[in-house]
């Protein structure tokens, strides 16, 4: 793509995990590509760990992590790929301290925009400190933001806002006014509860978080199009009262050729060439899922009983003494090598998920894991565990994109579920029409020119100084 020029100097501030921080990744290339000025805001250890990008016109700028007097984190742990879930908050609260070097760089560069993550909410005072319009950016779905509503419903401000129950995470709010399944599974909705809308080490809770950086935004961006799931985004733009700007889906750029140097992943690939077109179905369940010996080993037996080839990227669980150690005994075994490979450890997914062998994915319904799938038309079969994955999973479902697979009222699942959602999607006839949806929804999630015309309108709105308070 042609790089055009453009004086707008924009600073991104992504909350340290990788669900955050990768999305602002390639959002940074896409403005970058249209002739924004960027400088990317993050920690040492987690700009060294993102994908190198040799654009003259992103400027990476490493903040240390300052140290918290209690509860201090493990030596090293940056993002929240490095601690145990219950540890995240006091990641969130020393990110937090990183208000005044970024004002400090604010203040020596004069940006002309801060995009900021919804859950760093201290960067809109940042924003407004140093007179800064803000733009918020959220990397989750359209589907949703809206479950969540509008900032009074976030905080409960007022009797009538109060939403926060277990019974009204499990159905669609009253402002969804077209029918939609988008909503959380009943053992989904108490983590919620607790989780999202429960104050934290930081004495916010993530719910007021988001809030008040949409209140504190002169307009909000998300990561998502109006061909997929328009409706949603139409009805949110309506909910919050102030432009909602589509970025379009930021899929990753395809490399054009294979960049894989480690041996293993080599002979690995060697293996994927020698399997049938679109046979092979890739699971995996990224960093952030932290999975039970029963839930591996379900899986495990669940992909023995399907029959079906596959390629498990496994990271190794910490319950786990070894390798060996985190699958069912005999598991190895038992399994062909020919047709069924399970790989411990970190795994080039893009690369997978490009391969011609491949043709379907189980995985947690992460938004971004769900647009790197979709755009090479593979079959979704779906298995939520945090956050937003159960209200991604619906969504797709809803959309006609994936099959769940089933689970119990307390939220087990059974190896019967994985096998039976794996054939349906890859070789049942019940599976056709949704290959089919799929096939046309890849040519358009992997067109690169409709993406590059939303951030072509992203980057209209940011040259208009709407918001600007300079």
């Amino acid at each position: 793509m042609e790089r055009k020029t453009s004086k707008i100097h924009a600073v991104l501030i992504p909350h340290p995990a990788f669900g955050h921080m990768m999305p602002f990744h390639q959002l940074a290339i896409a403005l970058a590509n249209a002739g924004v000025n960027i400088s990317y805001i993050s920690t040492p250890r987690n700009i060294q760990r993102l994908p190198k990008n040799l654009s003259p016109l992103i400027n990476f700028v490493a903040l240390p992590l300052p140290v918290l007097d209690s509860n201090p984190l493990p030596e090293g742990a940056e993002a929240t790929v490095d601690i145990p879930m219950d540890e995240i908050q006091n990641l969130t609260k020393a990110f937090d301290l990183l208000q005044k070097p970024a004002e400090k760089f604010v203040v020596e560069h004069s940006p002309d925009w801060l995009i900021v993550d919804f859950i760093t909410p201290w960067a809109t005072d940042v924003g407004k400190d140093c007179g800064v319009p803000v733009l918020g950016f959220s990397p989750f779905s359209a589907a949703s933001s809206l479950f969540f509503g509008p900032p009074e419903y976030l905080t409960g401000d007022g009797q009538k806002r109060v939403r926060p129950s277990l019974e009204s995470l499990t159905s669609p709010p009253e402002w969804v006014t077209f029918p939609s399944s988008v909503a959380y599974r009943s053992f989904e909705a108490a983590g919620t509860l607790f989780g999202f809308f429960g104050e934290d080490a930081t004495g916010m809770s993530p719910a007021k978080r988001i809030a008040k950086t949409i209140s504190m935004s002169q307009a909000v961006a998300l990561r998502t199009s109006k061909e997929l799931g328009g409706e949603y985004l139409s009805t949110y733009a309506k909910l919050i009262g102030k432009p909602v700007i589509p970025v379009g889906l930021l899929p990753p750029e395809k490399s054009k050729e294979r960049q894989i140097t480690d041996k293993s992943w080599i002979d690995t690939f060697k293996w994927l060439d020698q399997q049938e077109p679109k046979s092979i179905v890739f699971v995996g369940f990224g960093s952030e899922c932290k999975l039970s010996r029963e839930q591996v080993y379900e899986i495990a037996y669940g992909l023995e009983e399907s029959k079906l080839p596959y390629l498990w990227a496994l990271r190794k669980p910490d319950w786990a003494k070894d390798d060996f150690d985190a699958l069912p005994p005999g598991f190895s075994e038992r399994t062909s090598e020919h047709k069924q490979k399970v790989c411990i450890g970190w795994a080039p997914q893009l690369e997978i998920l490009a391969h011609p062998s491949t043709g379907g994915s189980l995985f947690h319904a992460g938004w971004g894991s769900a647009i790197e799938t979709l755009q090479f038309g593979h079959c979704l079969v779906v298995l939520p565990f945090i956050i937003d994955q159960g209200l991604n999973a619906r969504f797709l479902v809803e959309q006609g994109l994936a099959i769940e697979v089933e689970r119990g009222d307390d939220g087990s699942f059974k190896r019967s579920g994985i096998a039976t959602a794996l054939r349906r999607a890859m070789v049942g006839k019940e599976g056709e029409g949704m290959r089919t949806r799929l096939r046309d929804v890849a040519a358009v999630v992997g067109d690169r020119e409709i993406h590059e015309g939303y951030i072509a309108g992203l980057v209209e709105f940011l040259e208009s100084g709407i918001g600007k308070q300079k």
